[in-house]
């Protein structure tokens, strides 16, 4: 390389939050209760994920499941974010460990998004045994492939309160006035069919998902968004990325 070659600097810790967002389940591991058989020991069981603006894990689960009571007599976590769908060598793919401390959370936001990723779930929302949680965000640890392991300390991001008021309208407004450009979010993110809908904004990007087979997809933004203009900016620029057959 010569002294003039320019150097690309790889993001990745963007990446592994990417990585994350585009997920709609991970494998939740708690630590079994004293008074379980095997107190002390771990218990991975698999949950749906959404997450709230800065990238912090959500999750609806029922007070009678026993990773709730785990978390109930601790609430230290790790969640497994597997991106190695599809691969014949799957070690050889991205997957992503987050630790964290979980609590439950009343916040009506983190509802709206676990539900908008979520809609089925609105049923089990409203049994009296069920809770959402939030997953505040430790360490994480990424393996991107051979060779290319890290961990992190800081994991999620600020997200604006602009921004935060904004996504409903956001949301509401690109699935009723403009569903064709959410179909092409959906073939930059290399996906086919049609049926998506956008179920969130953040600053780093949009949440899309396909109800009908449940899959879940994420557009990356390259610039961070703060407020509805930014974010239109942006949701602009990939819709011209889109018709323009770049990725």
């Amino acid at each position: 390389m010569t002294e003039n070659t320019p150097q690309t600097t790889v993001d990745f810790l963007g990446l592994a939050r990417h990585l994350i967002r585009g997920c709609d389940k991970a494998v939740l591991a708690t630590l079994a209760r004293p008074d379980a058989p095997e107190s002390g020991a771990p218990y991975a069981s698999l949950v749906q994920v959404a997450f709230d603006h800065g990238g912090a894990p959500l999750l609806l689960i029922s007070g009678l499941a026993d990773h709730t009571k785990n978390l109930l007599k601790d609430g230290r976590v790790s969640l497994l974010f597997d991106g190695t769908h599809g691969r014949a060598e799957p070690l050889t793919g991205p997957r992503v460990s987050l630790m964290g401390v979980a609590a439950p959370t009343t916040d009506e936001r983190h509802a709206r998004r676990y539900l908008a990723r979520f809609p089925a779930a609105e049923m089990y929302a409203s049994f009296k045994d069920f809770s959402f949680w939030r997953v505040a965000p430790g360490r994480a640890h990424q393996v991107a492939g051979f060779g290319k392991i890290q961990w992190f300390e800081n994991f999620a991001i600020d997200a604006s309160p602009a921004l935060i008021e904004a996504e409903p309208d956001i949301v509401a407004h690109m699935n009723a006035d403009h569903a064709d450009a959410v179909q092409l979010y959906a073939k930059l993110a290399g996906e086919s069919g049609e049926g998506w809908v956008m179920t969130g904004v953040d600053p780093e990007g949009a949440d899309i998902r396909r109800h009908e087979t449940g899959t879940a997809a994420r557009v990356a933004f390259d610039k961070r968004v703060h407020d509805a203009e930014t974010a239109r900016a942006e949701l602009v620029r990939l819709v011209k990325r889109a018709r323009a057959g770049t990725s």
